[in-house]
């Protein structure tokens, strides 16, 4: 069971005294304690309704020029466009696009979950499109960039420019334009693929992750909840 107060706490970002506040006077009109399976649930206090949540998920469509980090001293953050979602302080980012990279980006209140997402041996294929300032050469069976890292890439071929993702930025320059999808997710690993293939990365979007597809209408910045069960990863082998 959930102590209302305790769920009003989290999901209001506001204090236990705050919550015990809004209950006052409101006994018997409102359940004391919440059974799980009943959440997501929506209570009205003093006339004001409130739905309840115990973990929460979302995709944001992460613009170009924001890290992600819940803090930083020097970029702006991805956090700033999450901060009225439901569990807004609980939620967290899985894995990382870099400043300049846009798409879909996950975030989660669920740890366990978060861990099983990222886990280096757990294979989520992330898909991406790129603007690239020259065309990239064939890649080899068993490529390999220079600091040794192998890099999974299930996926990669040259994209038309009619079937690229409205989410991807259109930069002067750009003379081709490629899809690919890698399992994994190592530091500028993108960017770096296409370099040892004779190209340069103009502009980067991840326009999905597992089965999860970033939708064409949700703009940058905007997000989206999402449920877990689309964003199921296999098992981290033991």
């Amino acid at each position: 069971m959930h102590s209302l107060e305790k769920l009003l706490a989290r999901n209001l970002g506001c204090s236990r005294v705050e919550a015990q506040r809004l209950l006052a006077g409101e006994a018997g009109k409102v359940p004391a304690e919440v059974p799980p399976e009943t959440l997501p649930l929506c209570v009205t206090l003093a006339g004001r309704q409130i739905l309840l949540h115990d973990s929460f998920h979302l995709m944001l469509h992460k613009p170009s020029g924001c890290v992600t980090a819940l803090a930083d001293g020097r970029h702006a953050v991805a956090a700033t466009y999450v901060t009225k979602a439901p569990l807004a302080a609980e939620l967290r980012p899985v894995g990382r696009l870099d400043l300049d990279t846009t798409g879909l980006l996950l975030w989660t209140t669920d740890g366990a979950w978060l861990h099983r997402l990222t886990h280096p041996r757990t294979t989520v294929p992330r898909r991406y499109h790129a603007a690239l300032a020259r065309p990239h050469r064939a890649m080899p069976a068993n490529l390999v960039l220079r600091d040794g890292h192998r890099p999974r890439v299930l996926d990669l071929r040259p994209l038309p420019e009619s079937q690229v993702h409205p989410g991807l930025p259109r930069p002067p320059g750009a003379e081709a334009f490629a899809a690919i999808t890698i399992a994994g997710g190592a530091y500028h690993e993108v960017r770096r693929i296409f370099a040892s293939l004779g190209s340069h990365v103009l502009a980067l979007c991840r326009v999905s992750f597992g089965a999860l597809a970033l939708p064409e209408d949700l703009e940058p910045g905007q997000w989206r909840p999402v449920n877990k069960a689309e964003v199921q990863p296999p098992p981290v082998p033991t």
